[in-house]
């Protein structure tokens, strides 16, 4: 994928990518649909279909957004300039980090005090937290325990802090950089246990295996393939190929696998995952290079507009899952219960939408003009 400025077959421009933001707005969307167990649409989504799920695109997006971002900086303003931005940024996430895991523990607080929805009380860690709350609060800020929705968040810390280091590396030596990467997701697991990281209930996301998507996501900005080979035959075999491990990966996760794969399946990034997000990423990149997925993002502006209030959307996103979940009746089944969950839906899409163009309108108010996205959020 090359970065456009959201026109179809557009050259690279050094602007945005409305292609990034649009996948990033609907993955965005996704996961907050995702985390509603009574969701009609997320039974819809990549993870019924592919061993992988939108956490593979998230993190991969934001490889790209990140390299996209840093090489920007590093253009206008320099090195020192384009380091410290990311370092910022460290700092950014990890404050929405926090209030992503205040806002879980109080929403978990007031259903447990209302006497409802006891399932998303559990999955907000409200119980353990009001039990010890002080050492609970004190392995928060350690990034030791991770609320619920705020689990990802952490690992995006530690790789804010990386961007500055992959990015020159992968620019001079994509081989050494995509080698190094595949060196420490081969060596996760024990460099988690050596960490202390390698509980599930702590680190749902493993950063150790985890940072192979990030690098992925780096590598396809900074050294992206060339048109004149998507263009060639080889190309095209390859666009058949993974065409058909998307189809034989869907008819395993649909007719084989009959129970759901371990937790640390997915917390360590399991070679099965890895390989069926490529696939689905080289089917992605073709209709990105053929200008489908812009003319897609023009006719749905408000979905770009979340990819770019990115953090906002996700820390604001985990109040609209809990708020539409809970407010959802889930003692209805069968076509009455799917209205029921369809409708949570699209309040739930719809908020996140209003959401962001809020957030976007105000940025752009603060700014003394319309906010035109410069930057990755």
């Amino acid at each position: 994928m090359e970065i456009r400025r959201g026109r179809p077959g557009g050259g690279p421009l050094g602007g945005r990518s409305i292609e990034v933001d649009f996948f990033r707005g609907v993955v965005l969307i996704v996961i907050v649909l995702d985390h509603m167990p009574g969701s009609t649409l997320s039974h819809l989504m990549l993870h019924a279909y592919a061993l992988c799920d939108s956490a593979e695109v998230f993190v991969f997006l934001g490889g790209y957004a990140s390299a996209a971002a840093y090489t920007a900086v590093l253009t206008h303003r320099g090195e020192s300039a384009a380091k410290m931005r990311f370092f910022r940024r460290c700092w950014e996430i990890y404050r929405a980090y926090l209030l992503t895991a205040v806002l879980t523990l109080l929403s978990g607080a007031v259903l447990a005090a209302l006497h409802m929805n006891r399932s998303m009380v559990d999955l907000t860690g409200w119980l353990p937290f009001a039990s010890q709350p002080l050492r609970a609060a004190f392995d928060i800020l350690l990034l030791r325990r991770q609320p619920y929705l705020s689990s990802v968040l952490p690992m995006y810390v530690i790789f804010a802090l990386c961007v500055p280091f992959a990015v020159p590396l992968a620019r001079r030596s994509p081989l050494t950089a995509l080698g190094l990467s595949l060196a420490v997701w081969a060596l996760a697991r024990p460099l988690a246990a050596l960490f202390s990281i390698d509980g599930v209930a702590d680190w749902a996301f493993n950063p150790f295996a985890w940072q192979l998507m990030l690098v992925l996501g780096i590598l396809c900005r900074v050294q992206p393939v060339s048109e004149r080979f998507q263009a060639s035959s080889t190309a095209r075999w390859l666009t058949w190929g993974a065409a058909i491990a998307v189809l034989a990966f869907a008819i395993v996760k649909l007719f084989v696998l009959t129970q759901p794969l371990p937790g640390a399946f997915k917390q360590n990034l399991s070679p099965d995952r890895v390989i069926n997000f490529i696939v689905i990423a080289w089917l992605a990149a073709q209709f990105v290079r053929m200008g489908s997925i812009a003319r897609l993002a023009q006719r749905l502006p408000a979905v770009v507009t979340v990819g770019r209030t990115g953090l906002v959307c996700f820390v604001a996103g985990t109040l609209v899952s809990l708020i539409v979940d809970t407010a959802t009746p889930h003692t209805f089944h069968g076509f009455r219960g799917v209205l029921i969950g369809l409708g949570g839906d699209l309040v739930a899409i719809g908020a996140v939408l209003m959401i962001a163009r809020g957030w976007n309108g105000w940025k752009g108010q603060q700014a003394g003009a319309p906010a035109r996205g410069a930057r990755y959020g």
